[in-house]
């Protein structure tokens, strides 16, 4: 009997150790077609990309997969309402096509829609200012032919207002309107990528860190790298190299001197999480600041409130809140709110860097978040700008540029490729009730996999019927299951405590103990699957609370420069210990 492709497209995307072992044996063996450095969004994409054309590629990683911008966003995908302010109309019609795909036909599991109200504090101009433009926004996506799911947009009137959102100040308002974009966990979505990437072929190399580029006089011809796991350094030869590293562009650049590179400036954007509790309302929120825009997002059981807009010249991995920067988010929040938050109310605090193409010294607000791809020498692309939303154009952009070198090359494919876990999902959400009957489980247990997992939430489920143990909840953390840590171990390419914690799941931000609570569990768990002994158990225990202090201790600092030496308090769990 002939095995079903989506089975085996399925168990080519598992990102287990053994995965990683033939993979980095693979590369050492033989010339790839196209290296991508950079295991974010844009160079998860670009590898996907890649690999669906046909071309072997290999993918590294120096840390984990969306260990820097791309697991820190405000995790919309969405086409950019505020850019039409600033006759961006381009770049909001492309936004809005990637938005449509991925909510209607690439990753349906992992993103939804998410209702905004936009407050109307003038009853004429601002209605039928912002109204002229959500009327177009939402024009534009029907228009191109992806935008049907989302919801049109809706004047409200401010009784209207006051039942959808208890918690808004009603003094001054005079109304609102309401509009949908999508939501996504961008972490779990980075990971799809790169499993859809691996189940084409592409060789996924975690914890692998670019030292040097191979040279051949003017040409780029690979790149040595460095096992952050094992120190062992070998090289990778490739006959073209992409650049996806963001904020870390300069990084690249520095590594050759014939021409500059990308000139990219690193934005600091910082949210907090609350409890869904602390704020009365079934909508998020969009307002402007003088420095940035202010959301308020629900989040499943939670408020993201973000965020700010400064720009960061310290730690890149690393990025930390300060108590200056959370005192902003909540003065502006609590402009709005008749109940105001208090630093006792916030249960998560995650920052980010969002890499912006710089030409002069504008303000990091006003900088362009449209992309650019460059070759400053043969054989080497550099990409880097844009927004997550759009990665699926970079990628294809970039790519478009290494097939150049290549030869005859087809044309990106990946418009039409669903993500791992999305064949499958709407018929498995739609039989959630059977599954849980099949499994012995709860309706809201199957729908939180789902969510997370889409169609593969059955191979979850597959580990708690092997090993009933692992359909306990996590300590601290009901939502997840203890076969969350197994799978993330088993096929998710999670190396660490640390990327279970804070990508994998959102443990690490999404709990007031921040994972305290279960890292003994989750370590146990993880070294039963990864073979660790004692010694190397404890040590990913003590790195992890040693990360959540030093976290804890820089958001109570004053300023930038405070809070960075107290984050870079924590060593990175990648950098080899005595």
């Amino acid at each position: 009997m002939p095995r079903d492709p989506k089975t085996t497209r399925n168990t080519a995307a598992r990102l287990g150790p053994q995965r990683r072992a033939a993979d980095a044996a693979a590369v050492r063996a033989e010339k790839v077609d196209v290296c991508v450095i950079g295991g974010g969004v844009t160079g998860a994409g670009a590898a996907l990309d890649a690999a669906s054309r046909g071309l072997s590629v290999a993918l590294v990683e120096a840390r984990d997969l969306a260990a820097g911008t791309s697991s820190r966003s405000s995790k919309l995908i969405h086409g950019g309402l505020r850019y039409l302010e600033q006759f961006e109309f381009g770049l909001v019609h492309e936004a809005l096509t990637e938005r449509g795909l991925l909510y209607t036909r690439l990753a349906p599991h992992l993103v939804r829609p998410v209702p905004f109200l936009v407050p109307l504090e003038a009853p004429v101009w601002q209605r039928a200012y912002y109204g002229a433009g959500v009327a177009l926004y939402d024009t534009l996506a029907t228009a191109l032919g992806h935008g049907r799911g989302m919801p049109w947009h809706r004047h409200l009137s401010k009784r209207a207002v006051r039942r959808e959102f208890p918690s808004l100040r009603t003094e001054g308002l005079h109304g609102a309107i309401r509009y949908y974009d999508g939501q996504v966990d961008d972490a779990r979505f980075v990971l799809s990528l790169a499993r859809t990437a691996a189940s084409y072929g592409a060789h996924v190399l975690t914890s692998t860190r670019v030292v040097d580029l191979l040279r051949d006089a003017r040409e780029v011809v690979g790149v040595r790298v460095k096992d952050m796991e094992s120190g062992e350094e070998y090289e990778i030869h490739a006959r073209t190299v992409i650049a996806a590293t963001g904020v870390w562009s300069d990084d690249v650049s520095q590594m050759f001197t014939d021409r500059p590179g990308l000139r990219v400036r690193a934005s600091k954007g910082i949210h907090l999480l609350v409890p869904r509790s602390a704020i009365n309302g079934d909508a998020g929120l969009i307002l402007r600041t003088e420095k940035s825009v202010l959301f308020v997002i629900p989040w499943g059981g939670h408020w993201i409130i973000g965020t700010t807009d400064t720009d960061w010249t310290l730690d890149r991995a690393h990025p930390a809140a300060s108590a200056a920067d959370i005192e902003y988010l909540l003065d502006h929040v609590n402009t709005i709110l008749d109940r105001p938050l208090k630093t006792s109310d916030i249960e998560g605090v995650y920052a980010g860097l969002r890499p912006l193409l710089s030409g002069e010294d504008e303000q990091t607000s006003k900088l362009s978040r449209e992309h650019a791809v460059v070759e400053p020498m043969l054989g080497l692309m550099l990409v880097a700008g844009g927004k997550f939303t759009t990665y699926r154009v970079m990628a294809a952009d970039v790519v478009d540029h290494a097939a150049r070198r290549l030869g005859k090359v087809r044309p990106s494919r990946t418009a039409d490729i669903p993500l791992v876990g999305a064949d499958g999902f709407q018929v498995a959400w739609a039989d959630r009730s059977g599954i849980a009957r099949r499994h012995g489980t709860t309706v809201g247990v199957v729908e939180h996999l789902l969510e997370r997992y889409g169609s593969l939430a059955r191979e979850v489920l597959k580990l708690v019927d092997e090993n009933p143990a692992l359909g306990v909840s996590l300590t601290g953390a009901p939502e997840y299951l203890a076969a969350e840590v197994a799978y993330a171990a088993r096929a998710e390419g999670a190396l660490h405590v640390d990327d279970v914690m804070a990508r994998r799941t959102r443990i690490s931000i999404e709990t007031p103990h921040r994972g305290t609570e279960c890292v003994e569990q989750v370590a146990d768990i993880m070294a039963a699957e990864l073979d660790w002994d004692a010694a190397e158990r404890d040590l990913e225990v003590r790195h992890y609370l040693a990360r959540v202090d030093a976290e804890r201790d820089s958001q109570r600092q004053p300023d930038d420069n405070t809070a960075d030496a107290a984050r870079l308090g924590a060593a990175d769990v990648r950098i080899p210990h005595p």
